[in-house]
């Protein structure tokens, strides 16, 4: 039985020419003129004669509106990105009606992500050189990593963010993803604000606190952005363009770190249990929306759950309601309402406990009792036939 490749996507920067630069921008135009028409279509059609109107239906309104003196400019550009942005709303409509995403948006104009998807037709890829449809000459890519030797991508995708820069993205086969060797260690992780992460082997990761770090920078160019007149357009871009730097910035540290944690992660460990945080809900509290926003604790989670089905890893995540803080993982009793700013406490049965290395590893019994048997992970409230939780009974088979 062969292992399916894992498709990965190789993003890098480049530096288009001024006409490339006109020609994308041009592009990206188009892709949102028609992605809005489109979502408007199949809105007015379901308002006015309850009508579902899917892809195909869209696809040929495409070659209507292309006909039209007013939109005979999506002539101009490949037609390619045009019905792959089609493609996209007709899955941003399949995850509305599954219950898994809003019902879709428009597209802003300063807002929106500036993007455009190139399938095979749309481009052509030969000795490191990519050039796209309407363009005569290749990308001026920097390949700072190499494609796997052999493959050719599947789509391409360009973007520009809000800093000004551009990136394209290659969707390739990675033939070198394969799964790990199986191991038995497993470790249970706790998220925090003071410490990015708490393992239960007593390991804490500095919370490097990257919006911090360029947080007087950050609000000193947007004092400048704010003084700038709307109607001042090259000063106020100019001031935006800077303010974008720096959020790009800190973006890109933050990326960076949670990468090299989540590889380090799932390579050391065969089974690592997370909790289940609202973090949605935890933004609300705004004391703290700052520091969580920072954290990035749901990227981390995204992360780590791809990472561990590329390499045949297993990621366990706890119920959120599970007191893993409160609990005592020598005697399994659960302590009182503990505030936040208690950071140590000894249980009746004489333990001291570090706050957060005792959370990870009530997070790393209750995976693994879940792992076992599959019982829940409130131990309060269940019991299995010798009239212990799952969670304890895992707690005793691992002592000596």
């Amino acid at each position: 039985m062969t292992t399916p490749r894992v498709k990965r996507a190789f993003k890098y920067r480049f530096y288009p020419t001024d006409a490339q630069a006109a020609e994308l921008s041009r592009t990206f135009g188009c892709v949102r003129k028609v992605y809005n028409l489109a979502l408007a279509a199949r809105t007015d059609a379901w308002k006015s004669r309850r009508e579902h109107v899917g892809y195909n239906t869209t696809s040929a309104m495409l070659t209507v509106w292309k006909k039209t003196e007013e939109l005979a400019f999506l002539n101009e550009v490949s037609s390619v990105p045009l019905q792959q942005v089609l493609r996209h709303l007709q899955t941003a409509f399949t995850h509305f009606f599954a219950g898994r995403a809003r019902y879709p948006r428009f597209k802003a104009k300063k807002k929106s992500r500036k993007s455009a998807e190139y399938t095979a037709s749309g481009f052509r890829f030969g000795e490191g050189r990519l050039t796209l449809a309407k363009m005569t000459e290749p990308l001026n890519i920097v390949w700072s990593r190499p494609l796997p030797h052999g493959v050719k991508p599947s789509t391409v995708t360009v973007s520009q963010d809000a800093a000004g820069r551009w990136f394209v993205s290659l969707l390739c086969e990675d033939p070198d993803v394969q799964p790990l060797p199986a191991g038995g260690d497993a470790v249970g992780v706790d998220a925090g604000l003071v410490h990015l992460l708490t393992l239960s082997t007593g390991e804490k990761i500095t919370n490097p606190r990257h919006e911090r770090r360029d947080r007087k920078r950050l609000a000193k160019a947007q004092r400048e952005l704010s003084r700038k007149a709307k109607g001042d357009g090259s000063n106020r871009a100019k001031a935006r363009r800077k303010v974008a730097r720096i959020h790009a910035r800190i973006t890109d540290r933050r990326h960076d770190t949670l990468h090299k944690l989540t590889t380090r992660l799932v390579r050391d460990n065969q089974v690592v249990v997370i909790e289940d945080l609202t973090v949605e809900n935890m933004l609300k509290n705004h004391a703290l929306a700052r520091a969580i926003a920072d954290a990035a604790w749901s990227e981390f989670r995204q992360m780590l759950e791809y990472k561990a089905t590329w390499y045949g890893r297993e990621v366990i995540v706890v119920d959120r309601w599970f007191p893993s803080s409160k609990l005592c993982s020598a005697c399994g009793t659960v302590a009182e309402a503990m505030a936040l700013n208690v950071r140590s406490w000894t249980c009746g049965c004489g333990t001291t406990h570090d706050r957060d290395v005792n959370a990870a590893k009530n997070l790393l019994a209750a995976g693994l009792a879940v792992s076992a048997c599959g019982a829940g992970v409130r131990p309060q409230r269940g019991s299995s036939r010798s009239g212990l939780s799952a969670l304890k009974q895992e707690t005793l088979r691992r002592e000596p």
